[in-house]
């Protein structure tokens, strides 16, 4: 049974989430506020956070950059109730996978954990007995292995986040092709995303930070003016 810790000080919001993340059949953990959030996912280790960005103690923003900063990788799924462009890609930049706007279903929200949940368990399941070796992608000093869920790159494993990992295996699996940013969106954001293709921006720029010795001259993921992106060796 997959975990999910709900962080939100609204306990209607909790209560309703809850209900019908057990009814999908989750386990929920919860509590309403940053410092406490920070301490489960050290301890409950769960599979995926949905994070309120407005919590007492340390708002949703520093639990995310912190859990990030402790290589704590888990997830997250963001709520706000404020409908700004820069909250969401804020969100995005500090290491949030996705974000939900409130008011929202929580049919929705089970659906959204649920994708999540789907693209990092088929990267992650173990490999049967007797089954032959993984497909390693290496394209110059980067080497991928998809059934591990790791990046090696100049000799060392990278800390990638799910979405960083999917985006970047996706793109290195088709080595040397232009994809649009709404190809990319579509394939590795693989539901109905409610937002638009700057969340794609955001998580280039991440992955840059990372294997990028230069970012704005970059080697590895470029940039094709007026269509999109390319990753190459």
């Amino acid at each position: 049974m997959k975990k999910i810790l709900v962080v939100d000080d609204e306990q209607s919001i909790v209560t309703l989430l809850e209900f019908n993340l057990q009814k999908a059949g989750f386990e929920v953990i919860k509590t309403g506020d940053g410092p406490t959030a920070v301490t489960l996912a050290e301890t409950e280790k769960p599979d995926l956070i949905v994070l309120d960005i407005m919590l007492p103690g340390m708002d949703g923003m520093e639990v995310c950059k912190k859990l990030r900063m402790e290589k704590i990788n888990t997830p997250i799924l963001m709520l706000t109730a404020k409908d700004e462009e820069f909250d969401k890609i804020l969100g995005l930049e500090l290491g949030a996978d996705d974000y939900m706007t409130k008011p929202f279903s929580p049919r929705e929200v089970v659906a959204r954990v649920k994708a999540i949940l789907r693209r990092s368990g088929q990267q992650q399941e173990p490999k049967s007995a007797g089954a032959s070796d993984e497909q390693v992608i290496t394209i110059g000093q980067l080497v991928i292995y998809p059934e591990k869920y790791e990046v090696v790159f100049s000799g060392n494993k990278l800390e990638l986040t799910p979405k960083e990992f999917e985006l970047l295996q996706y793109m290195a699996s088709h080595p040397g092709r232009v994809m649009t940013r709404d190809q990319l969106l579509n394939a590795v954001w693989n539901y109905d995303f409610v937002g638009d293709s700057r969340i794609v921006d955001v998580h280039i720029s991440h992955l840059r930070e990372k294997i990028e010795e230069d970012t704005k001259q970059p080697k590895y993921i470029k940039t094709v003016r007026g269509l999109g992106y390319k990753l190459e060796g």
